[in-house]
């Protein structure tokens, strides 16, 4: 079934199975939960942005950001999001139980989408007496693009020309822009796939994209990607390609300003996709509003700059090492699941200047009858235009396990 739809062709990796036919089963009142706790992360998030615009000197003083990278922001005028996805835990033991935890927003390049609807609508019609929460993901995808493309150019008219660019290079999330090509071909569009350096503009000022003239940019390519690539540890080998790719970036930057090209999502992401931005949100909290504040105290965990701590302040049972950009199982160092000896290796190899330290938390195992008390779920909430629209859940057997597994998601009725 998964082969047939012709978008997911690896339901296995490495020999293990990256799918299963089990659903993960939530109540209502759960699912409204999190879909609360997802929409007021990005309102938080939203906030933080609009502080960085009236605190510019937050980008060199507090985050960091190379030049490119700064380029990005101000270019962007605030503008970060088009879709997101917010990454959520249900907590235990003590104090904790029964909070929700967000552990970080993919507000840059959020994946998963196509795992989350078809498997869904594969295994829906299995489970009667549940609702599918991803019925209709791709209708409110294409209203976010319609609606940035209108706020961009001022005018009222569909893109009828798009391209997803992507690195092209790597197969890992081949499967959202297939789907993404899906969807957008069933309203009329025409597509075009591409990476960075297939960019141009044609006699008319209009974007390019192997040689094609296109309307909106739906980028899958990481910011950090097209700024600076620096090292975030001192034994790390430099970047083969440590160049921003600047003819792309100006052309892009230049085309947005003037409203001949639209960007989903926007490359204001490369300060909402920084890691610093929880940071701020616990060392700058009257920066933020009571009711900003608040939900920061609910729902974010203790996040700390490395360069705001001592060695002698984070103990491995206590704290998560997470790099800026990182979004990999290479740049999160989960204390209390590593042995000591790598604990103070990381701390000595670090380059703080990258790095945060985050709260640890302990995540509810799930109790459904299949693996109970073995599988440790992160309910992914999709944001899409600021409303929760869709999960995407990934069960694990250890905290320290960075493959998982994909579980469809239903509410029960």
């Amino acid at each position: 079934m998964l082969y047939a739809t012709g978008v997911l062709s690896d339901p296995w990796l490495g020999g293990k199975e990256r799918f299963r036919l089990q659903p993960v089963l939530i109540s209502q009142s759960q699912a409204d939960q999190l879909r609360v706790a997802a929409e007021r992360v990005g309102l938080i998030y939203h906030e933080l942005s609009e502080i960085v615009v009236r605190h510019p000197e937050l980008l060199d003083q507090f985050f960091n950001l190379t030049p490119w990278q700064k380029a990005m922001w101000l270019a962007s005028e605030g503008r970060w999001h088009g879709i997101a996805r917010v990454d959520l835990f249900i907590c235990t033991n003590g104090a904790e139980d029964g909070r929700i935890r967000a552990c970080e927003m993919n507000s840059d390049t959020p994946s998963g989408e196509a795992e989350a609807v078809l498997l869904n609508q594969l295994l829906h019609p299995f489970y009667p007496a549940t609702i599918d929460p991803n019925e209709g993901f791709d209708e409110r995808f294409w209203q976010m693009l319609v609606a940035s493309h209108w706020a961009r150019t001022g005018q009222d008219a569909e893109p009828e020309s798009v391209a997803i660019v992507y690195p092209t290079d790597l197969p890992e999330d081949l499967s959202m822009i297939a789907i993404y090509k899906r969807w957008l071909e069933d309203r009329g569009c025409r597509i075009t796939l591409g990476s960075p350096f297939n960019l141009g503009v044609d006699r008319q000022g209009r974007v390019t994209v192997l040689g094609e003239a296109v309307d909106l940019i739906i980028r899958h390519y990481k910011t950090d990607w097209w700024g600076e690539r620096e090292t975030i540890w001192t034994n790390q080998a430099p970047f083969p390609d440590p160049d921003p790719l600047s003819r792309e970036l100006t052309l892009l930057l230049e085309a947005e300003n003037e409203g001949r090209v639209t960007v989903v999502n926007p490359f204001g992401a490369v300060v909402t996709q920084n890691k610093f931005a929880m940071a701020l949100m616990w060392e700058r909290r009257e920066l933020f509003s009571e009711q900003a504040g608040g939900w920061i105290a609910e729902y974010i965990p203790e996040t700390r700059r490395l360069t705001a701590m001592g060695h002698e302040d984070l103990n491995r049972d206590e704290w998560v090492l997470k790099s800026d950009y990182g979004c990999e199982g290479d740049s999160v160092l989960c204390g209390p699941f590593i042995k000591p000896k790598d604990w103070q290796l990381a701390l000595a190899t670090a380059i703080p200047e990258h790095w945060i330290a985050q709260r640890f938390f302990e995540v509810a195992p799930i109790d459904d009858g299949l693996n109970a008390g073995a599988a440790l779920p992160n309910y992914g909430v999709y944001l899409i235009g600021g409303r929760a629209d869709g999960f995407y859940t990934r069960l694990s057997q250890k905290a320290t396990s960075y493959t998982s597994v994909t579980a469809p998601t239903f509410i029960r009725r």
